[in-house]
């Protein structure tokens, strides 16, 4: 259910832009960010903090209990920026993401790339090991769903209209990506949290986004894109593996 958000004389808002993998999610952040002035979360990525917490380890190889210890730690990096932040923010993504990778893992696969050809892109058999990991990422759910229930305003929702960028890093596997993202609107449907389903170009992306919250855009769409595309350029694409763990 889309739910409306009434404008009105602008104020603080925290606003969270969600979607699944190659939706544009960090992108348009960066360049909505620009367009309007809010500031925006800057947490660490997992391609980030993977290298630090299991050196040498590819996404793809991540097996259930540490992945459990890096959806703590992208949560944890998250809720002290969004403290940091205060009342006033967007947010590329969520915590609500993090879980749903979990639950999405319990469905496809610790490794969704080698499941990507199966029927519905789902894991052939349910191992122990995985119905434990199910019963963790479950209630990290109820964790992390209060979290976000007490912290967000409202939502933004991107369609994921792109194919996934094939990065070596993102999972290759779009009945995955599938589930995510029906996964996340019912959760926001349950949570009774705004969101908006907003698609189409970066411009049109920036100006409907600032006329559902009645946001005044403090440049021009251009302007914005190209800062946006400047911050987008700047990140660290190297995979995991060839990065050196941050202290080492």
């Amino acid at each position: 259910m889309n739910h409306p958000l009434t404008s009105g004389s602008r104020r603080s808002m925290k606003i969270s832009v969600s979607g699944t993998y190659s939706s544009g999610k960090t992108s348009t952040v960066m360049a909505l960010s620009h367009y309007t002035g809010m500031p925006r979360t800057l947490a660490r990525t997992i391609r980030e903090i993977l290298p630090e917490t299991l050196p040498g380890v590819r996404l793809a190889d991540v097996q259930p209990a540490q992945f459990l210890q890096l959806t703590l730690r992208r949560h944890t990096g998250r809720a002290v920026h969004e403290a940091l932040l205060g009342d006033n923010f967007i947010s590329d993504g969520s915590s609500l993401q993090e879980w749903l990778y979990g639950v999405g893992r319990t469905i496809h696969g610790m490794n969704p790339n080698a499941t990507a050809e199966n029927e519905g892109g789902r894991a052939a058999e349910t191992t122990e090991e995985m119905a434990f990991f199910s019963a963790v990422v479950d209630q990290y759910g109820q964790a992390f769903k209060h979290h976000v229930k007490n912290t967000f305003d409202a939502y933004v929702h991107l369609r994921h209209e792109l194919p996934i960028d094939v990065d070596g890093h993102r999972p290759m596997n779009n009945a995955f990506r599938a589930t995510i993202d029906t996964m996340l609107l019912a959760t926001l449907d349950e949570l009774d949290i705004p969101y908006h389903v907003v698609s189409g170009t970066m411009e049109k992306r920036l100006e409907t986004i600032a006329g559902i919250f009645d946001l005044k855009p403090v440049m021009s769409t251009a302007e914005a894109i190209e800062l946006g595309r400047r911050d987008y350029a700047r990140q660290d694409f190297r995979m995991e593996t060839e990065r050196v763990p941050a202290g080492a």
